[in-house]
């Protein structure tokens, strides 16, 4: 069953449903400070990733998640007695749920932003969240991977069905899904830098 999740999404639509289904299994939630926020105010209980890293957000929100008690929590495997000894010495928990999806740069593209702002709308804590995941979930299929709100309705319907677990074909379809959303994100950024014309 799903015990641990690390949300951090910045389209929170749907939020409230898949978070309901997931409280209902007596999932943890970990989550970023934006997502931390709405789920308390969701009436849920949450621990905020800086409080389990023990480091705040830097200014600005640039460092939030880039840290080895976020990503030793993805991919390593507990099962693996040297992996496990290495999360038992360092205090890392291990995630089998992963809820993000990414900073709004498509947006900023259309609507024409200037470099600075479309830099800033380049996420690069998310990216690196989803692709950690989605390899966990190749090599140990152990961890769900969802990046958007449109995923939401087919995961609750399986956790349902399944007594709160995922079946591994759903597992290394989100886990492809997952990739596809990197990749396309990433050209998106190219481009971009491309039409502005960067490099003269």
């Amino acid at each position: 069953m799903v015990g641990r999740a690390l949300i951090s999404v910045h389209d929170k639509t749907g939020l409230e449903d898949l978070a309901s289904v997931l409280d209902g299994f007596g999932v943890e939630f970990v989550a970023s400070s934006g997502t931390a926020a709405k789920l308390r105010e969701l009436g849920y209980n949450v621990t905020e990733v800086s409080d389990y890293t023990g480091y705040p957000e830097s200014p600005g929100g640039l460092l939030k998640t880039l840290h080895p008690k976020i990503h030793g929590g993805l991919l390593l495997d507990g099962d693996n007695l040297a992996h496990r000894l290495y999360m038992e010495r360092h205090n890392i928990k291990p995630f089998d749920f992963v809820v993000v999806n990414l900073y709004p740069f498509e947006a900023a593209m259309n609507r024409r932003a200037g470099l600075r702002e479309a830099a800033d709308n380049i996420d690069i804590g998310g990216p690196t969240m989803i692709r950690a995941a989605a390899k966990a979930a190749l090599l140990y299929d152990k961890v769900t991977v969802v990046v958007d709100p449109s995923q939401y309705e087919e995961i609750i319907d399986a956790l349902g069905k399944n007594n709160g677990k995922i079946p591994t074909k759903m597992r290394m379809k989100l886990a492809l899904e997952a990739f596809r959303r990197t990749s396309a994100y990433d050209a998106m950024i190219c481009k971009y830098l491309t039409k502005v014309n960067l490099v003269q």
